[in-house]
């Protein structure tokens, strides 16, 4: 299933770590996708309606959390605020999210033996406007499982991230979720969706897998194991979803390589390399997906420096799709850090199709909590 790129209109998981409140604790980066323009009015009040309802239901968990609960380390509430103002590719000026904005719940209890049970629920909304972020995905689009962590690893089960989209940010300047500059946004994952039936009407997810199983081991000399996939098969479906990555981290750098298919039989292989020195980093990802007779290759390169609470920001890159060029981009930015929560950013980039030459620029808040 081919990925089709739209004009810029809104904006997985990231451009900051979330840091500890009162009622909260550090919160996992997370990626976004843009929003469905072909979403009808009847799915967007049903959207609505449900996201109302599960809202009602989701808030008590952190204020009306019982004695019990918080004795045993309570609910934590986390989360992520962006909005900015940008002129998209169509040359159209907006207010909205560049990065994503989420709102999560988590608890863990521990078990004995090292053994702790785990939840996560996280949604997504639109602070320009206080919507649900997309009308045609589920309410708690993010995140949604249950597990346990031990000795073993991490293993969960329910809608998440496949084994791929949850490690690669690390090999893009920009965390893999900048709409405007991020080349692994525009470039990487052309023809693959993770699951292409996961969200409401039967839609693609371009990075979550529902029904799933996700496995995630223990580090092994700075070597983690990734596994992700699903049991269930559905209607149209011709094999087992299944994403295998092998990573490696170390103080001074990265690596990853990753494979694997979704339930329609499209593939994807990923390569990830990054260099990390005192203030510069440098990175870059090599990817290779397949739908049917289609290949779409999308390359990547790009460069952090950190100059006090100031971090700058290039990254270039181009994808063909059996063997056309589709799409040549260069993307520079800067974030200055305002606290340990809050930063201010601006971002710029040039794009070239095959037939025309599209630049996009805006500047923008986050605050994560």
């Amino acid at each position: 299933m081919a990925k089709t790129r739209r004009p810029i209109s809104r904006a997985t998981p990231r451009a900051g770590s979330n840091s500890t409140s009162s009622c909260s604790t550090a919160g996992s980066r997370r990626r976004w996708r843009r929003r469905n323009p072909d979403s009808t009015a009847e799915l967007t009040a049903k959207a609505t309606r449900r996201s109302r309802s599960a809202l009602a239901l989701a808030l008590p968990l952190c204020l009306l959390a019982s004695p019990a609960a918080w004795s045993q380390g309570g609910i934590l509430v986390s989360g992520f605020i962006d909005a900015g103002v940008y002129r998209d590719n169509g040359d159209t000026w907006r207010v909205g999210p560049i990065q994503r904005s989420n709102l999560a719940f988590e608890a863990r209890e521990a078990l004995g033996d090292g053994a702790i049970v785990t939840f996560r629920l996280s949604t997504r909304f639109e602070p320009d406007s206080g919507a649900f972020e997309e009308a045609g995905k589920p309410f708690w689009h993010d995140e949604a499982t249950i597990g346990l962590t031990g000795k073993f690893g991490s293993l969960r089960i329910g809608r998440h991230m496949d084994a791929l989209y949850a490690n690669d940010w690390i090999f893009d300047p920009w965390d893999y979720y900048d709409r405007i500059a991020s080349p692994a946004y525009d470039l990487w994952r052309r023809n693959f969706a993770s699951d292409p039936i996961a969200n409401l009407g039967g839609t693609p997810d371009w990075g979550r897998v529902n029904n799933g199983v996700f496995y995630d081991s223990p580090d092994m000399n700075g070597f983690t194991l990734h596994v992700s996939g699903s049991p269930e098969s559905s209607a149209g479906s011709r094999r087992k979803a299944l994403m295998t990555a092998v990573r490696y981290r170390h103080p001074h750098g990265a690596a990853m390589i990753a494979h694997g298919r979704n339930s329609a039989g499209d593939t994807d292989s990923f390569i990830g390399l990054k260099l990390i020195g005192t203030a510069v980093s440098l990175m870059g990802g090599y990817d290779i997906s397949r739908s049917g007779a289609s290949t779409a290759k999308g390359l990547s390169v790009g460069a952090s420096h950190v100059a006090g609470r100031t971090t700058y920001r290039i990254g270039a890159g181009r994808v063909d799709v059996d063997g056309v060029r589709q799409e040549r981009m260069l993307g520079l930015g800067v974030r200055q850090a305002l606290s340990a929560r809050t930063s201010v950013y601006a971002d710029f980039a040039r794009k070239a199709y095959p037939a025309r030459i599209a630049s996009t620029y805006g500047v923008g808040i986050t605050h994560s909590f």
